[in-house]
């Protein structure tokens, strides 16, 4: 019987790939119990958001060329981040208005690439996880996966049927981090105080951990948790739905 299971390409991003490889792991697990046949493109490289961040369109523009080869034939794409997601879908086609053929392989990618928590709710109809993870977390909402993408119901479905969860809200759970990509490096006295500002917040609800789907935001907002010396533990939502904490360190504590 030819093989009906959508065909997925997982974009890897460049954070996971040099600090949480678990994150990549979690995801194809949690993709391939939602039927996908999950395939990890090796030409894939950066979205090009840093440059683009930074004004260096033409960097850029030949970045995503790129993935639009190494994406080419898949019948989705998806990124375990909102922040390298909404560049694909939003930013990456206006790279390419000005070239009518390109434009319109770019708007085709960016119409099949989706965050991946998004995707495995709103396209693939999982509504829950076989997963535990004993303790009270708290979820923080991205920037780019809330405003660009619309991800905030979504992760919270798919905890509440993590098997000894609890969610504990945070105050300002939709206030920047204060990571930003580049934001940190131009403005980092504004951005050390918002991340302080979103560690008080944190300890605020008592959770043993904090949670996220970008892992920008976690590695800042962990960084800084240990520089306080908060217990708090920091992962990945991938991880924790796919149930592959275990031994795992927490992110900023070990290559996972």
């Amino acid at each position: 019987m030819p093989n009906t299971k959508p065909r997925v390409a997982l974009f890897v991003t460049c954070l996971v790939d040099l600090h949480r490889p678990s994150v990549g792991f979690a995801a194809i697990k949690l993709l391939e119990q939602a039927g996908c046949h999950v395939e990890v493109p090796r030409a894939q490289t950066c979205c090009g958001q840093p440059a683009y961040n930074s004004g260096d369109r033409a960097t850029a523009r030949e970045l995503c060329r790129g993935l639009l080869d190494a994406f080419g034939g898949y019948d989705y794409v998806v990124v375990p981040s909102g922040s390298c997601g909404g560049m694909l879908r939003e930013h990456m086609p206006h790279l390419f208005d000005d070239d009518p053929n390109t434009s319109a392989r770019a708007d085709a990618l960016a119409a099949r690439t989706y965050e991946l928590v998004s995707f495995l709710t709103d396209v693939m109809g999982v509504k829950s996880v076989d997963a535990a993870y004993a303790g009270t977390v708290t979820y923080h909402d991205s920037c780019a996966g809330l405003r660009e993408l619309g991800i905030k119901a979504q992760p919270r479905a798919l905890l509440a049927s993590v098997d000894g969860l609890k969610l504990t809200e945070l105050a300002d759970a939709e206030v920047c981090c204060g990571f930003g990509g580049t934001f940190c490096v131009k403005y980092p006295e504004i951005s050390v105080r918002m991340v302080s500002d979103k560690t008080k917040s944190i300890a605020a609800t008592g959770a043993d951990t904090l949670l996220a789907g970008d892992m920008g935001c976690l590695l800042n907002m962990a960084g800084r948790l240990k520089r306080e010396g908060s217990p708090v533990k920091t992962r990945h939502v991938a991880e924790v739905l796919a149930g592959i904490t275990g031994d795992l360190p927490p992110i900023g504590e070990g290559r996972g």
